[in-house]
């Protein structure tokens, strides 16, 4: 008996997908809840797992091929007892591999180590694209299964020996005019296609201010230690910044709200969607009902929703909705840009690099930490004067942390 592998639900927000990569092929045995193919949004990558064991029996859309919720992109063939015994197998094989391992702690072989590494070919498409060959890769998946991470590694490590003055060969300088044509990764044609969009929709329009981050700076560095101590997590600007928006965005709930047509949704919560770039670009994973949150929880679920980000882990629930943005461009070392707004939100505010610059202070000139702040609006539903002042806001509280813990 045949069974269908279907594509989830897509949330309102994502309205199709592209097939990233099969993990499996036809004719290849899975396992039940075994990730087969790969599905690319503009917002997530989806593993799509095996709905029962057995055997790829068809598959109907293939890589690069666009496909719709609900789709069904290919088939499974159940084998009675088959599957089981397959599995059953595997697992004894990977067990003997393990122990074999485990027993011999000089096992050098290489032609033996690489047998034993298992790799999609979503990661040997990116071997082949870096120039890694297998035997350099620690695999570090489970089951000795080599991940796109284990291949950056190997890359990194790599760049690091071609790169010492040693190991450079004494060869003469050559040029070339030959350009190199890659096309756009699924991923990076959605952003695309959102953030042209969004121009196009949005009558958007950015206002500036700088804030001093000495206040900031101080409460850091005097509770770093018990901050780590007693959450397990480094105390970072962000979350300041998500407090003092969200104390902003309650004095200011325009700043909260969307367009939808010709009206305008007032969003009775605060869900902050903070920008995390990857190798595969830009992310803006959602802290639900942040205005609810303490400083400390906030801090935690930035680092968590940045960590599963980076090892590709964030589920569409991680991304979809949200009703405020923040990016922070200062990690590049950027001192100024005009964020662009994050569809169907009205408003992003963009962080930026510190820099000492000499700034006055109670009519005297000192050198001071400063940041220059970017709100991007929509002008549409936002009038400058209520964006002026929201910044503003922002701005009084930072650079007066007690303010956040007055609701001031």
């Amino acid at each position: 008996m045949a069974i269908d592998i279907q594509i989830p639900e897509f949330p309102e927000s994502i309205s199709e997908g592209t097939i990233g990569s099969w993990i499996k092929n036809v004719g290849d045995e899975v396992a039940e809840g075994e990730t087969i193919v790969e599905v690319e949004t503009d917002k997530v990558v989806l593993e799509i797992p095996a709905p029962i064991s057995g055997v790829i029996s068809n598959i109907v859309k293939n890589e690069n091929e666009m496909v719709n919720s609900l789709e069904v992109v290919g088939q499974i063939t159940a084998q009675s007892g088959a599957s089981e015994q397959v599995t059953e197998k595997s697992v004894q094989q990977e067990d003997q591999a393990e122990s074999k391992l485990s027993s011999d702690d000089h096992a050098n072989n290489e032609n033996s180590n690489i047998t034993e590494k298992k790799t999609s070919p979503a990661v040997r498409k990116l071997m082949q694209e870096e120039q890694i060959d297998l035997k350099d890769v620690n695999a570090t998946g489970k089951n000795n299964r080599v991940t796109k991470e284990d291949v950056r590694r190997a890359k990194s490590d790599t760049s690091i020996k071609t790169d010492s003055p040693s190991s450079k060969p004494l060869v003469p300088t050559t040029y070339s005019n030959d350009v190199e044509r890659v096309p756009m990764s699924s991923l990076r044609k959605r952003i695309s296609d959102r953030l042209v969009g969004a121009q196009q929709e949005y009558a958007m329009l950015t206002t500036f201010n700088e804030v001093n981050m000495q206040q900031i700076m101080d409460v850091r560095t005097t509770n770093k230690d018990a901050f780590i101590e007693k959450y397990g997590v480094k105390l970072g600007f962000m979350s300041f910044f998500v407090l003092a928006a969200i104390e902003a965005l309650k004095t200011y709930p325009i700043m909260n709200a969307s367009v939808d047509g010709d009206d305008i949704i007032y969003h009775p919560y605060t869900d902050v969607g903070v920008a995390v770039s990857t190798e595969r670009g830009l992310v803006v994973p959602v802290i639900r009902n942040a205005d609810m949150k303490s400083l400390s929880t906030i801090e935690l679920e930035i680092n968590q929703l940045a960590e599963k980000a980076r090892d590709n882990k964030l589920s569409i629930d991680d991304l979809v909705g949200g009703t405020f943005t923040i990016t922070n461009g200062g990690v590049f070392g950027s001192m100024l840009s005009t964020p662009i707004i994050n569809p169907p939100q009205s408003a992003i505010l963009g962080m930026h690099a510190i820099e000492k610059r000499p700034v006055v202070v109670n009519d005297e000139i000192i050198i001071a930490p400063m940041m220059y702040l970017a709100l991007t609006y929509d002008h549409r539903i936002i009038d400058g004067k209520d964006a002026v002042l929201f910044l503003s806001h922002i701005k009084q509280i930072i650079e007066n942390p007690i303010k956040l813990l007055l609701h001031i």
